[in-house]
């Protein structure tokens, strides 16, 4: 069972690598550029495995993309690479553009060139996996839920780009039958995750005495969903899922943004209390260009179809998470001193100030 993963360096990526080669026991290569959200400390504790291998390299790269489906020969394909970060996207969209349209082009063009080369039951098994994110389908009013027939509507360039790319995929599976599956996730978060994100900026900004910066009044809406739930979501999807078909992963738990920050500042009280409030840190601030109000998963299909639950609620998994980047900043410390050290990103220059 030979599994290749795009991005498998980053937050998502890192969780199902780690899964797959710990809990599956699948051959898994990860494929990744490493650019700032690449770690491959996320992967140290694979250092000794025997069955995981690490390839540097450019999914827009399309020999060296073509060369690792010769060698590998993958059964599944796993694609996460992606430049997913939307306040980066507001600046500098060039990035998404080439990764996420164009890298899932050359993904889609090598993975069809290796399927029409099987014959058989390697090529009735083989599958490719289109790791998406549900700011696809735009922003929810104050009911309702995405689902998997919701019409795209994004509001980013970085979830425009997603889109397209979701768009791609489906596109080789209807016209030349490539066995795609798409899968469309909630907001995650848990251990590994790069500190420029809502969760692992509060908690470092937090222990380094920062300002914890909300956007607007916080009343922006999220449905949270654990990273190792996740994980073994898209395992799910990639092996039992129908080909052609979407499956929506959400973790069934919506909150605003300030219920986040106040939930993570009553954590740390407890686990590192000091003498003032991390409460008192909290500073509302500018809000960004185009930002949704409110994201909500229906993940009924994944449930009923194929069997999936979400294993930890957000209670129990902003605990886990909190602990672990107290417990482990060994990981995090050179990103904060290196690659981003909290500061604000994505402002446009004309908005700047509060009005």
């Amino acid at each position: 069972m030979r599994v290749l993963v795009t991005g498998g360096a980053g937050f998502i990526g890192s969780a199902v690598v780690r899964y797959l080669v710990k809990e599956i026991g699948a051959d898994v290569l990860t494929f990744d550029k490493l650019t700032y959200a690449g770690n491959l400390a996320s992967l140290s504790v694979l250092d000794n495995a025997s069955n995981h291998r690490f390839v540097k390299a450019d999914i827009c790269d399309r020999a060296a993309v073509t060369d690792i489906f010769r060698q590998f020969q993958p059964n599944y394909v796993m694609h996460l690479a992606a430049e997913s970060h939307v306040d980066r996207s507001i600046t500098g969209s060039s990035a998404f553009i080439e990764t996420n349209i164009v890298g899932t082009h050359v993904m889609l063009e090598a993975a069809r060139a290796h399927w029409n080369s099987l014959t058989g039951e390697a090529k009735d098994q083989f599958r490719f996996l289109h790791v998406s994110t549900d700011e696809v389908y735009g922003s929810l009013g104050n009911d309702g839920l995405f689902t998997e027939d919701t019409a795209y509507d994004p509001s980013s360039p970085y979830s425009a780009s997603k889109a397209a790319a979701d768009h791609l995929a489906i596109a080789w599976s209807r016209t030349y039958g490539l066995p795609v599956v798409v899968s469309n996730c909630s907001n995650n978060y848990g251990p590994y995750h790069f500190p420029e994100k809502l969760i692992p900026l509060v908690i470092l900004n937090a222990l380094d005495g920062l300002e914890l910066p909300v956007y607007g009044k916080g009343a922006n809406i999220r449905d949270w969903l654990y990273v190792e739930d996740h994980a073994r979501a898209l395992w799910t999807i990639l092996t039992k899922g129908r080909v052609s078909e979407k499956y929506n992963v959400g973790g069934g738990y919506e909150r605003s943004n300030i219920e986040v920050v106040v939930q993570i500042c009553a954590i740390l009280d407890r686990m590192r209390p000091k003498s003032s409030s991390f409460h008192d840190q909290i500073k509302f601030v500018v809000d960004r260009p185009g930002h949704d109000m409110r994201y909500a998963i229906d993940a009924g299909k994944l449930e009923t179809e194929l069997g999936w639950q979400a294993l930890e609620s957000f209670d129990t998994g902003l605990e886990k998470t909190v602990r672990w980047y107290l417990e482990n900043d060994w990981w995090w410390m050179p990103l904060r001193d290196k690659v981003y050290d909290g500061r604000r990103l994505g402002l446009l220059a004309e908005r700047q100030k509060i009005s």
